[in-house]
């Protein structure tokens, strides 16, 4: 909003400056900061755009932030003190698990990381690779175990990877599940463990799914390039073999 103000005969505009947002990055590392509760749906057009109560997350968001939502990053529209407002895309809705949201459902939050900032987990870009099953979430305790108590035991996270995701997949690598940064425990090819802690299983939405939802996956990043470099390595220009020697008379 623009001031006028006279001073040596003519008049000077002062317009005041709105300070860069800090929230305008790309980049995630996987800590979920809070969970948010999708309370509206609405079709326009060719996009879906969801309401999600946060307060916390939402003070802080101004028109056009980034934002992950249980791993994928999208806009922040109309932000208020407690709701935001996103738009999903068809790509979004066909490839992420944000296409079978209900009222209701819990979504993972965080914001980007900020420029110098310490890496909590690992790089995560928002960008899903492909949605998995989530076939099994079991407390590492009995639950007939008389010391059972599900605030205090940790628990193991079973996904099914799908196809295209599992070339990236690695033992005690990274990876990310709903956009939490998690380690890999083990993979037999096809299903990925992980040994998931009390704060994370009750921090996150985890503990609002079962066994058949949807789960974003996004592989680390680092594993992605480095399998594209192996991929591309260039082959010799020259490789003797039986149909060559065939063909030249051998």
């Amino acid at each position: 909003m623009a001031a006028a103000a006279q001073g040596g005969g003519h008049d000077r505009q002062f317009k005041r400056e709105t300070p860069p947002s800090p929230y305008t990055g790309r980049m995630f590392t996987g800590i979920i900061e809070q969970t948010g509760a999708l309370v509206g749906l609405a079709e326009r057009g060719g996009v879906r755009r969801i309401t999600v109560e946060a307060p916390g997350i939402a003070a802080q968001l101004r028109e056009g932030d980034s934002l992950g939502v249980s791993g994928v990053c999208l806009t922040a529209l109309d932000p208020d003190p407690v709701y935001f407002h996103a738009d999903l895309a068809r790509e979004t809705l066909d490839r992420t698990s944000l296409g079978a949201l209900q009222p209701g459902a819990r979504v993972n939050l965080e914001l980007p990381t900020a420029a110098g900032s310490p890496l909590g987990g690992h790089i995560v870009q928002g960008h899903v690779d492909g949605c998995g099953v989530m076939t099994a979430l079991d407390p590492v305790t009995s639950e007939t175990c008389p010391n059972f108590d599900p605030q205090t035991t940790d628990w193991t996270l079973k996904v099914r990877v799908p196809k295209n995701v599992r070339p990236w997949m690695v033992h005690k690598g990274s990876v990310a599940v709903e956009g939490i940064s998690l380690t890999i425990a083990a993979f037999d090819g096809e299903t990925i463990s992980i040994a998931i802690l009390p704060l994370t299983y009750w921090r996150t939405n985890l503990h609002t799914l079962s066994a058949g939802a949807p789960v974003n996956i996004e592989a680390d990043v680092l594993v992605k390039l480095a399998v594209a470099q192996l991929s591309s390595a260039k082959k010799p220009e020259f490789e003797l073999s039986a149909s060559w020697l065939v063909a030249n008379g051998y």
